[in-house]
């Protein structure tokens, strides 16, 4: 895709070439007074790699700096730093033109640095409440916390977000999109001078995204300084004024957003040209692979006591099966239903094969060839305090054992085609989980899902957090999966990737399937138009 991403009011419309921006800053703009917070030569190295190497970046008042770069490419990192999670190993942070140097977070958030971390740290059992204002709670007069503020100051920044939740629910018992807009509730209570959003809008319905970019607009005109790390080049045009790009932990370039293509951007975060936008490759699918009649699944959700309710479908050997739905919608509870994660409470029956099957556990469903990536990968997908090998072969462990034991020679062997398959950053099968990039730890979940052989494949989010690149390599995949006879289902809030992507489109709403399309019937506004409620209560059956 070539031409502008967008522009911003005021700017120019002119495109740079990436040489021309390459390395450091230019004179600033419109002047060095508005700079709030500013990080010089950061250095940041974990064992077997080097995150930031000699990175700069300036955040100035009432202006919002896109951070872009692949995963893995030190942006993360950077915000760890400016938000007192890590200390650099080496340059400088200053604040208002002063060097500070922050011990933990909050004295970066008691300096005005307020962050909303793109894998959520909110605490599942504590309430919503007492997330928003955890460490900050509103005391009464002899020191014990004052609940009725508390709840009632809670209440005003959810109102703020349109956040329909009790400030007295529990955190555990939301779900993901609106444990995301927790999150930057608990940023703006701070009332934070400098707000860094990481992915914030990874897990939000098109709804919410509009409710954040006006709560963008209102922290400009307040002179807050912003700094947003996205995929999403698309979301640029309605937020952004500058851009900083990393690669290899690197800047490797920086400007205003209008002087900025689509290509150019992706130029200079990958170091190399930008291409066309993925499309599958139409297929021949085969039998019948998998059947559901009639799935349903009770459950506390917000207007509706069923999370997933009579939905019925097949899928076919070779074939790719897009689920698209609104945030709630039901996608995730579905691929839980069809996995074996609520054998107590769902109901209506599974096919395999032509099989009907039962499954009162994961482990039943992957003995019959099934496989799930989750969505939220650090909580449901991955062990972080170990290593990359133990977490690869964690649903095929037999397959490393020796006299009961986990061999290391067997697991290197066994893995690391896998692995390689996925091109996963990692100076060895050793290396902790939790030091990989986002991206990279998705591709550790698929390789270990690949290595238990399956046949029916569900994907719940694959790309969620995922650069432009590291996404084509997933698509590919995906293909490749397709064409070697598996059955894949695809879950994805981007509706632009599902019609990539499948070969059938099957529509949720309100835990409902309200359409199904074949791929030549599948547009956008007919996608989007059976995700949306029907006023008259009415769906597609």
């Amino acid at each position: 895709m070539n031409g502008k991403l967008g522009s911003s009011p005021g700017s120019g419309t002119g495109s740079l070439d990436p040489a021309s921006i390459q390395g450091g800053f230019g004179d600033p703009e419109p002047n060095s007074t508005d700079v709030i917070l500013e990080a010089k030569g950061i250095e940041k190295a974990f064992p077997g790699v080097r995150a930031l190497s000699g990175v700069s970046l300036r955040v100035r008042a009432g202006r919002l700096v896109a951070l872009l770069g692949e995963n893995g490419a030190g942006k993360s990192t950077l915000m760890n730093i400016l938000s007192g999670v890590l200390p650099p190993d080496a340059g400088t942070v200053c604040l208002d033109g002063h060097v500070v140097r922050f011990a933990n977070p909050q004295q970066a958030q008691a300096a005005g640095i307020g962050i909303v971390f793109q894998e959520l740290s909110l605490i599942p059992y504590l309430t919503v409440a007492e997330n928003v204002y955890l460490g900050r709670e509103p005391r009464n007069a002899i020191g014990l916390i004052d609940y009725a503020r508390l709840h009632a100051d809670t209440a005003g920044v959810l109102l703020r977000l349109d956040l329909a939740v009790e400030p007295t629910a529990l955190v555990a018992d939301l779900r993901l999109g609106q444990q995301q807009l927790v999150e930057i509730a608990r940023a703006l209570s701070a009332n934070a001078r400098v707000l860094i959003l990481d992915e914030p809008t990874s897990s939000l319905s098109a709804h919410e995204v509009e409710v954040l970019y006006g709560v963008i607009a209102d922290l400009k005109r307040d002179g807050v300084g912003l700094v947003y790390i996205t995929h999403k080049l698309e979301e640029l045009a309605n937020l952004c004024e500058d851009v900083t790009v990393f690669r290899d932990g690197r800047v490797v370039g920086e400007a205003p957003f209008a002087d900025l293509s689509r290509d150019t951007i992706i130029r200079l975060m990958a170091g190399r040209e930008a291409k066309e936008l993925f499309q599958k490759a139409p297929g021949t699918p085969g039998v019948e692979i998998l059947r559901a009649d009639r799935l349903s699944l009770p459950g506390a959700a917000v207007g509706r006591s069923f999370l997933v309710d009579q939905v019925s479908f097949t899928l076919r050997r070779g074939e790719v099966l897009g689920l698209f739905g609104l945030v709630g919608a039901g996608r995730t509870e579905l691929l839980e239903t069809l996995f074996g994660l609520h054998p107590d409470r769902a109901t209506g029956t599974i096919a395999v094969d032509g099989q009907t099957v039962n499954f009162t556990s994961p482990a039943e469903a992957i003995a019959a060839g099934l496989a799930l990536a989750p969505e939220d990968r650090k909580r449901d997908g991955l062990v972080l305090p170990m290593s990359v090998a133990a977490n690869a072969s964690l649903a095929s462990l037999q397959r490393t054992l020796r006299a009961g034991f986990v061999s290391e020679s067997r697991e290197s062997a066994y893995l690391t085609p896998y692995i390689e398959r996925f091109r996963v950053k990692t100076p060895s099968l050793e290396q902790l989980i939790v030091n990989l990039s986002g991206g990279n730890q998705q591709k550790v979940i698929l390789a270990k899902w690949l290595a238990t052989a399956p046949k029916i494949l569900l994907l719940d989010e694959p790309t969620r957090g995922i650069d432009v690149n590291a996404k084509r390599e997933i698509y590919a995949f995906i293909d490749e999966l397709a064409r070697a006879g598996l059955g894949l289902i695809v879950v994805s809030s981007e509706l632009p990737e599902v019609l990539a992507l499948a070969d059938r489109v099957m529509v949720m709403c309100e835990g409902r399937k309200s359409a199904e399309f074949t791929r030549s019937e599948a547009t956008p506004e007919r996608v989007l138009l059976a995700a949306l409620p029907d006023r008259n209560g009415a769906l597609a059956s």
